[in-house]
């Protein structure tokens, strides 16, 4: 038993995936559904108020009557999707949980927006459509390893027209320094985020170099083990551009986050403005 304690808190080689989509869980995904609903928590995402000044910074600066068809990469239920469709845009959201995508989709009904929604993996995306803009948001591209951002990257470029923007945010190089390392474990009498059930989680915060992050979540219950991987890659802003540029976009604006906030090289985070 104390050795299979000890390879669950064994750090993984970089970029080690989960096994299965944990985000589809039926439990799990419930929870985290509820964590993007919650509009005074920042786990998932933004603040309520952090949103709405985000969503008119946005629609001012690449405004709906010039860009029209607007796709959300990592939409969630719905939050940002419907205050662009609100304002104006033809909105497309694209996420990989289904519990998110259903959500979405029956609220974009009950308002009646005309919202159009797609479970899928934006690794594997091909939407048949071409859009004026694109956006990415709440940092999402940094949990991606070296070789999907590169992938998504490419894909959200075969998605844009000529001269069609692409926003996006990452975390910045200063957050990756105050990141602390450490173990902790937990019991979970009557369960908790990961479980509905009793469980003792085994928490392991380590860092990698080039400004990798993980959060690695271990399970022990009653009847399984099971391993959550939760990387992150930070940035400074002459390695993001530089994915950007690789990729064939050029830069727009460099920021310190999407709501239009001026970039700071001590910044927690970092957002890109870029052109097809």
């Amino acid at each position: 038993m104390l050795n299979s304690i000890v390879k669950l808190l064994e750090h993984p080689p970089l970029y080690t995936k989960s096994e299965g989509a944990f985000w589809n869980d039926e439990h799990i995904s419930k929870q985290m559904l509820k964590a993007h609903l919650d509009p005074e928590f920042e786990g998932a995402s933004r603040k309520k108020a952090f949103i709405e000044k985000s969503a008119l910074w946005i629609e001012e600066v690449v405004p709906p009557s010039s860009y029209p068809l607007l796709l959300d990469i990592g939409c969630g239920p719905g939050i940002y999707a419907e205050k662009f469709a609100k304002m104006g845009y033809q909105v497309t959201g694209i996420d990989f949980s289904k519990r998110s995508i259903e959500y979405a989709q029956n609220s974009a009904l009950q308002q009646g927006l005309d919202i159009n929604y797609h479970y899928q993996d934006y690794l594997t995306m091909d939407l048949n459509k071409i859009f004026d803009f694109a956006a990415m948001i709440y940092c999402d591209y940094g949990a991606l390893s070296t070789t999907d951002r590169q992938v998504v990257m490419q894909k959200v470029f075969e998605h844009l027209k000529p001269d069609g923007k692409f926003l996006l945010d990452v975390f910045g190089a200063a957050k990756y320094k105050s990141f602390e390392e450490k173990q902790t474990w937990e019991v979970c009498h009557d369960g908790g985020f990961w479980r509905p059930r009793k469980y003792v989680a085994l928490n392991g915060c380590y860092k990698y170099s080039d400004y990798v992050t993980l959060e690695q979540v271990s399970i022990i219950s009653d009847s399984e083990t099971a391993l959550y991987y939760l990387w992150n890659t930070y940035f400074t802003k002459e390695m993001l551009i530089r994915e950007a540029t690789d990729a064939g976009f050029k830069v727009c604006e460099v920021l310190g986050d999407v709501a239009g906030s001026p970039y700071q090289e001590d910044g927690l985070t970092i957002s890109l403005l870029l052109e097809k």
